[in-house]
């Protein structure tokens, strides 16, 4: 791929990673922002809607996956490193939803900090900031 091509790609994927983020309070539906930004350890949990939350946090993770994948596919172009990516984000959302909902539904009894990082593990693109030097220094160390 042409190196100019490959800097718009990049451009474009970051800034669409950018705009889910900027207008994450429109599009999805998320209680527990506004509950942590707050006094959460002396207030009740929000009344929340499980599946609707779930749904919307599957959509907001489907999305940041889809561009991180573009993001490696735009840098390294090898079908090996966007099927283990894809593979990666599909078996962690998994793992990560199911711990989530249970600690969910237990209402935060056994802490905070833990259901607090699930989350974001879920709804931000942080997995891209792990695999992506993975990446690198394979490719590094391959030559």
């Amino acid at each position: 791929m042409n190196k100019y091509i490959k800097i718009v790609l990049l451009l474009i994927f970051i800034s669409l990673l950018f705009l889910v983020r900027a207008f994450s309070a429109e599009l999805f539906y998320d209680p527990l922002i506004e509950y942590f930004k707050n006094d959460y350890l002396y207030t009740k949990m929000p009344q929340i809607d499980i599946w609707r939350l779930v749904v919307d946090m599957l959509f907001r993770y489907v999305l940041n996956a889809t561009l991180t994948i573009g993001i490696i596919w735009a840098l390294f172009e090898r079908k090996d490193y966007v099927k283990f990516t894809g593979f990666f984000l599909m078996v962690a959302f998994m793992i990560l939803i199911i711990v989530f909902v249970f600690i969910l539904r237990n209402q935060f009894e056994n802490g905070y900090l833990l259901p607090f990082y699930i989350r974001r593990f879920i709804i931000h693109p942080l997995f891209l900031l792990i695999i992506l030097p993975a990446f690198y220094f394979q490719k590094l160390s391959n030559r």
